[in-house]
């Protein structure tokens, strides 16, 4: 069995867009600058927000952090998405979900500009990845892709089971398993939580990527022998024998999975901190679309 180390993977691609940062100020040319918008106080978010800028500091990177207060309006959030818009010293930004529960989520998204919407959540980028055109991929699926493609797990022809349907991990991890590239060129089949005999696909899969938000939800007798196993969940559950009084959990029960795979992400240290190496990436190819 093979961890699919997430931490050490996006440690050399760090290395890697820190070294093309490097070429770009040494043939003078613009800094790749990423602005990230925070609403409000929720934890996680302001966590994930505080890792994306310290990324940006080991890479190179320009990094500006706007943070609004909870009860900033949805005209003032959009004011200030069309401001980053129009700001050429800004190549990409992020808009950090969830918002609170009085602004539209989707109108926010559909007002980032396209050339500057690192998370490749824009409808104009989901487009183009579906139709295979160059584009900024979904920061976890493309994550997902770099480890694979970097471990070289064998895809093609192979029955991939994916495990959730949302649009930031699901159901673009589907479309591009299927398509023609390194990672890919796989059958893929998309389950989620009303699927009926679950159990059945996920026996028949040798991938699968799990993205339901359900803690330990895949045991080791959902699985067969050799199956590949990335695992996208992070739960807290709670844990009296752990100083914070939780551990961090993910969608699969890794203790019983991992006898049978063949590789496996492991959580914490899997997919999440591929998840910021990738839109760094994609911050650097929008800074490069430029010149």
């Amino acid at each position: 069995m093979i961890i699919l180390d997430g931490k050490k993977t996006s440690a050399d691609l760090k290395s890697e867009i820190a070294e093309s940062v490097k070429l770009l100020k040494s043939q003078g040319k613009k800094t790749p600058h990423l602005a990230a918008v925070l609403v409000g106080t929720d934890g996680a978010s302001m966590t994930y927000v505080g890792a994306k800028v310290k990324a940006c500091e080991l890479v190179g990177f320009e990094s500006t952090l706007i943070d609004l207060p909870e009860e900033t309006t949805e005209e003032k959030l959009l004011q200030e998405i069309e401001s980053l818009n129009n700001n050429d010293s800004i190549d990409g930004f992020i808009v950090q979900l969830p918002l609170p529960k009085h602004i539209d989520e989707q109108k926010v998204l559909m007002a980032v500009n396209p050339d500057k919407d690192v998370d490749g959540f824009h409808p104009t980028n989901v487009g183009k990845m579906t139709l295979d055109l160059p584009s900024f991929l979904p920061a976890t699926p493309y994550g997902i892709l770099e480890l694979l493609e970097r471990y070289e797990v064998e895809t093609s022809g192979k029955h991939v089971v994916v495990i959730g349907r949302s649009h930031i991990v699901g159901r673009p991890m589907s479309i591009l398993m299927s398509q023609k590239r390194k990672a890919g060129n796989a059958t893929v089949t998309v389950a989620h939580s009303r699927t009926k005999n679950l159990k059945k696909l996920t026996l028949q899969a040798d991938i699968i990527v799990a993205a339901l938000g359900i803690a330990e939800f895949l045991t080791g007798d959902m699985v067969k022998e050799d199956v590949v196993v990335i695992d996208v969940g992070i739960t807290r559950v709670d844990d009296a024998t752990k100083k914070r009084g939780y551990k961090l959990a993910g969608d699969v029960h890794f203790e019983s999975v991992s006898k049978k795979a063949s590789y496996i992400t492991p959580v914490p240290g899997g997919v999440g901190p591929m998840t910021i190496a990738m839109l760094l990436k994609n911050t650097l190819l929008a800074c490069e679309n430029k010149e």
